[in-house]
């Protein structure tokens, strides 16, 4: 098992031999961290992760809404992920033409 320079748990799963993982493969992790909720599981080795924030609008003296989506690799030694919950992400190198996050911590389901 590597160090990937975060403070995160440990994963419980089973490594299925895949380089692109960052505890026990070569996937270096680097950048932005970010939480969010699981919106999506459906693809294989991937999912599609929320997060929303809210934004001033000093023109209309309001706020609004705003929903960030992020596809994110889900490394086999995590794992059993599903749709609602929380998760972190890491930036990576990009793995695919919109995956460049890897999830590096599974949180408790809501």
């Amino acid at each position: 098992m590597r160090d990937i320079g975060v403070d995160v748990k440990t994963p419980e799963g089973e490594w299925d031999g895949n380089d692109n993982c960052p505890f026990y493969g070569s996937l270096r992790l680097r950048g932005q961290i970010i939480e969010g909720t699981v919106s999506s599981s459906t693809m294989s080795d991937s999912i599609v992760v929320e997060r929303q924030t809210t934004r001033y609008m000093k023109k209309y003296e309001r706020y609004q809404k705003r929903t960030s989506r992020y596809a994110a690799h889900l490394p086999s030694c995590i794992g059993g992920v599903s749709v609602g919950d929380k998760v972190r992400i890491m930036e990576c190198r990009p793995l695919s033409k919109t995956v460049k996050f890897c999830v590096i911590e599974k949180e408790a389901s809501q």
